[in-house]
């Protein structure tokens, strides 16, 4: 089992440290043959473990005893990591593959509930200190300087002079004047698609601001593109919307831990699961769901939004997560499998998700109080997901299920919120589309409510069934006889793949200022030009750009958003 583990992170390791010389080779499809590896390996590290204990032990590898024992010597072997945290939910995975089980077994199982903080044990930080007694610009040379890559800077001066510029102009709207004790960044470089971060935080007393040094690697050399000291902004951009970082950390926890300090408000699963170890941070989120069921009365109930034809999805009152279970049965409307949804899902763990797919956890075998369930929750999911959802005395257990962080879908978004907020939503639904769009994704089912509206105001997309790659796509116009075919449909032959974006206004169903705002903004995404020359860039193996941060930010004039 200690193999397992060791061959895993050795596994991770080796994968991550390759983003450094991908970001200074501007390799950007060496990134994304990198980024589905990595996530790969955990599965197949695991089931080689499984196999091998079968192999070893045969049918007494279901041996409760057995398995007692195992634990026992697991934490004897790993005791002291720095990584931990990481064996014991590698040792949880193996243990659930041999056995199925359902809930929890502490015999055979790492638990930790009860006392436990939420936070992630201690860990060492490795931190580099910049004192402030020198200049922001002096820092920020400095910190530059100490960025060890093989690429040169395009003007390293210069990025230092536009950094430090808006390290205080942050410092003086937050304190009244630019004055700081020091600097403190995390030493390794946070990698994700075609840029690289350094994170850290600039410290006054019991004050902190976060500070964030975006850098990209434009024909050959660096530079720094943008300075990040908001909250909200930061957030972003570790956002449950966004792939995993590539990050070489020996202690995980630490790096959370510090990470937390920055953004108070982010779950410590969800800032686990930025930094690629996703199978713990889901690991972290059902410790957190089972502290929130003892520590409140909520019960589950239906999610707010229209009814989904594939999935019954429901939610809890005080808890920021939705459960996405698959139905029987789908609408007649729908013409995916079961096998096909579960594919699609699957597409989104391993693409890149661009701030605009919401980020999903995948469980097996759960189980909860029947008590919990609101009555006409539970009847809907026994009568409509029999073959996921089954009582079994006072529980009801749940053989699979999906996870995603709670977001307001956008249907009712703009129904309910200010008209200023609901104008800004129009907007970035069309910057969503084109955002997905530049990573070949088209979300196939347009209507607004399976897009939703995060607590920073961005629209996302978070309902799978029919996305598929906008490649795989053929953008029409719609021809001249269209509305001619009477109530069986249109009179000429529409294909499996046709898409006819002048009928997007159609779908939207916003009111009509708000769909002669969105046509007024993004009237190209309701022709099929845009659509084709996107396939165009795709398929001559362009990797686009999509910033995690908003075009204020960047400190130099760059390509087009």
């Amino acid at each position: 089992m200690k193999w397992g583990f060791e061959r895993y992170r050795s596994g991770f390791r080796r994968i991550t440290r390759r983003s450094a010389r991908h970001f200074e080779a501007a390799d950007w499809h060496g990134v994304q043959q990198d980024m589905v590896e990595r996530l790969a390996l955990y599965g197949s590290v695991v089931k080689r473990v499984v196999a091998a204990l079968e192999e070893a032990f045969g049918t007494e590898r279901r041996s409760p005893e057995l398995w007692s024992a195992m634990k026992r010597e697991f934490a004897w072997l790993v005791g002291g990591h720095g990584d931990l945290e990481l064996a014991e939910t590698f040792f949880n995975s193996v243990t659930r593959k041999v056995f199925a089980t359902v809930g929890v077994d502490p015999k055979r199982e790492f638990v930790h509930f009860g006392s436990d903080t939420g936070l992630p044990p201690p860990g060492a930080v490795p931190v580099r200190t910049y004192p402030g007694a020198l200049s922001t610009e002096a820092v920020l040379a400095e910190v530059l300087e100490d960025l060890a890559f093989a690429a040169p800077w395009e003007d390293a001066a210069r990025d230092a002079a536009l950094a430090a510029r808006a390290v205080d102009d942050a410092t003086t709207s937050a304190w009244g004047d630019p004055a700081f004790d020091f600097v403190e960044l995390l030493e390794p470089v946070f990698f994700r698609g075609k840029g690289a971060c350094v994170v850290g935080r600039v410290v006054r007393g019991p004050r902190a601001l976060p500070l964030v040094l975006a850098l990209v690697n434009e024909d050959g050399r660096l530079a720094v593109d943008a300075v990040l000291l908001d909250e909200d902004e930061v957030s972003v951009v570790f956002s449950f919307t966004r792939s995993y970082f590539h990050v070489d950390v020996e202690a995980p926890a630490g790096i959370v831990r510090f990470l937390k300090s920055i953004l108070p408000k982010k779950p410590v699963a969800e800032l686990y699961v930025s930094l690629g170890h996703n199978k713990h941070g889901k690991t972290e989120l059902y410790r957190d769901l089972l502290r929130h069921l003892e520590r409140s009365g909520d019960r589950f109930e239906r999610a707010r939004g229209e009814r989904g034809l594939v999935m019954a999805v429901f939610t809890m009152p005080g808890y920021d997560v939705v459960f996405k279970v698959i139905r029987d049965r789908f609408g007649p409307a729908k013409t995916v499998t079961r096998g096909q949804v579960r594919e699609r899902y699957q597409f989104v763990f391993e693409h890149d998700r661009a701030g605009r797919l919401v980020d999903v956890q995948e469980y097996e075998f759960l189980e909860f109080p029947r008590a919990r369930f609101e009555p006409g929750l539970l009847e809907e999911l026994l009568s409509e997901c029999s073959e996921t959802v089954a009582l079994q005395g006072d529980d009801v257990v749940i053989r699979h299920l999906y996870t995603e962080r709670r977001v307001v879908p956008l249907n009712l978004y703009i129904r309910e919120a200010p008209e200023a907020d609901a104008r800004a939503a129009v907007l970035d639904f069309g910057q969503a589309l084109r955002d997905l769009a530049s990573t070949n994704v088209f979300p196939g089912d347009l209507l607004v409510k399976n897009f939703g509206v995060t607590r920073h105001g961005r629209v996302v997309f978070y309902d799978y069934d029919e996305l598929c790659a906008v490649t795989d796509c053929d953008f029409r116009d719609l021809p001249d006889d269209e509305g001619e075919g009477g109530a069986d449909g249109p009179s000429f032959y529409v294909g499996p793949r046709d898409v006819f974006p002048e009928e997007l206004p159609s779908f939207l169903g916003f009111p009509t200022p708000l769909r002669r705002l969105f046509v007024e903004a993004h009237g190209d995404l309701v022709r099929p030009s845009f659509w084709n020359e996107m396939k165009r860039r795709h398929a001559a193996g362009e990797v686009l750009d999509v910033f995690p941060y908003p075009d204020r930010r960047r400190l130099r004039t760059g390509p087009p958003r």
